[in-house]
């Protein structure tokens, strides 16, 4: 067997010193570094320590590379103790030998309130850009295989973004090849519900990480071929003819506790055009229906009840948009949602004509059930660069809310019958092409609640989500580098 330099990071003596030995037990390894970020004089008997700037930093990457006299570097990335499962390691490395990877890693169990509970990762493809992929804490690398991709590194200052420029350049000429199985055990800090970690990447205190993370992402898309220039068909809004210029589209199953607060913010619009409202209520069963009737009156009000049972949210947005009625712009609203005021509308339609886009998208803010703002607060996706929106786009996760689309175009792409992504799966498609516009003020009130459907999901259902969207992200990058062989053969 291939010998293994390990490298942890150094903070809790008695738990690192645990870590440690559970390392030595194997005969695989062959050193271990202690990465700290202090200076304090502590180390660990038969160790090397390492002062760092940053964990993730790219001079960390380069003097891991520089220390990496074995066969194999393994990294730890968190501070807590770690446990390798039964010949765990080894398997590791066999299967690193044996698939010749770049970089391996694997399912693993977590220690959460003290409860152990299985991990599984899902596997990365050419798509899964986003800069917070989980690989888990125990990465192991073919050591050769990291300096390469360190003297790749163009960008020699990253101090987040340097692991994960590191991976990309990995990803780039070798396989990264995800093992199935649970081979080691971690402790997680982290105890947060599924809904409250959806919008860190938005924080506003991540910004500077947010910045390198583009700049890493972007020289990746230049690597391989799907990077595109700032270059956008204008839209001509007045090829077709529409009764009504915009329709507000609101797809909706058992809301009974929120679809008449949504469709009164819709229907207390004032605008200088002619609107109206879609309401496809996909067979409620709570007493929804009923709530929608209420309005009937209001010959603004489409009620839509679809005629099949396969309808996802894309599927009825897809219904909505093809109805006679529907509006020159298709405009969401969450039937959890409302707006934040009665000129929302008419502010998203000037934005299609002063922008020349033909998908805009406006600013929303976070509120519990009865509307009080709660953290992070104001969602605004400043990250968005009109030079450089549409590839940053394929790193994060969403693109943000309420999000509005020229109708014929919307007709013609279509969105993907899902319940999850089918917003986002539309808008990379729109931004290959087209200009997507940007509203940065509050538009929109997004509640939080427990009836949320991302609210507390369990780990089947976030890797089911998160690979339906990476898979999104694949067929885009492999469409871009189309876009880009035939116009260079042009």
């Amino acid at each position: 067997m291939k010998k293994i330099n390990a490298f942890i990071l150094f903070s809790n003596v008695e738990q690192t010193n645990q870590t440690v030995e559970e390392l030595k037990q194997s005969g695989l390894i062959h050193k271990i570094f202690l990465l700290s970020e202090k200076n304090t004089g502590k180390s660990i008997s038969g160790c090397e320590k390492i002062c760092i700037d940053a964990l993730q930093s790219t001079k960390t990457m380069k003097e891991i590379a520089r220390n990496s006299d074995s066969d194999y570097t393994l990294i730890y990335l968190k501070p807590t103790l770690l446990r390798l499962g039964y010949f765990g390691l080894e398997r590791m490395l066999r299967i690193a030998e044996d698939t010749r990877a770049g970089m391996v890693y694997a399912d693993h169990y977590k220690v959460m309130d003290g409860i152990k509970q299985p991990h599984p990762v899902i596997d990365c493809q050419e798509g899964s850009l986003r800069d917070d992929f989980d690989f888990g804490s125990l990465i192991l690398f073919n050591a050769n295989v990291w300096k390469e991709a360190v003297e790749n590194m163009k960008n020699e200052s990253y101090r987040y973004a340097g692991l994960y420029d590191l991976r990309l350049k990995v990803s780039q000429k070798y396989p990264i090849v995800h093992i199935n199985e649970y081979l080691y055990t971690e402790i997680d800090q982290d105890t947060r519900k599924s809904g409250e970690k959806l919008f860190d990447y938005v924080d506003p205190k991540n910004r500077e990480v947010q910045i390198e993370m583009e700049q890493a992402c972007t020289q990746h898309l230049k690597e391989v071929g799907a990077f595109l220039e700032p270059r956008f068909e204008d839209v001509t809004f007045d090829q077709h003819f529409f009764e009504y210029e915009a329709s507000v589209v609101i797809p909706v199953r058992n809301r009974i506790r929120t679809i008449r607060d949504a469709i009164r913010s819709v229907l207390m619009q004032k605008t200088d055009f002619k609107f109206n409202l879609i309401v496809v209520d996909n067979h409620s069963t709570d007493g929804t229906t009923e709530a929608i009737g209420e309005f009937k009156d209001d010959e603004r009000l489409i009620h839509l009840i679809p005629d099949r049972d396969d309808l996802n949210i894309g599927g009825c947005w897809n219904l909505a948009v093809h109805h006679e009625k529907c509006g020159k712009f298709s405009v969401q609203l969450d039937s959890d949602d409302v707006y934040s005021g009665e000129d929302t509308l008419q502010k998203i339609v000037n934005g299609f004509y002063e922008q020349n886009c033909a998908m805009l998208i406006g600013t929303y803010m976070i509120t519990d059930f009865n509307m009080q703002m709660i953290p992070p607060g104001i969602i605004d996706h400043r990250e968005w660069t009109p030079e450089n929106g549409h590839n940053n786009a394929l790193r994060i996760n969403g693109l943000g809310a309420p999000r509005a689309f020229y109708t014929p175009l919307l007709r013609e792409i279509k969105l993907p019958n899902t319940g999850y992504g089918e917003d986002y799966a539309v808008g990379l498609n729109i931004s290959r092409r087209y200009r997507i516009g940007r509203i940065y003020e509050v538009l929109y009130y997004c509640r939080r609640w427990e009836g949320n459907t991302d609210a507390s999901l369990d780990i089947e259902k976030m890797n089911t989500n998160n690979l339906y969207k990476d898979r999104i992200r694949t067929w885009e990058l492999q469409a871009r580098k189309q876009m880009n062989a035939g116009r260079a053969f042009a």
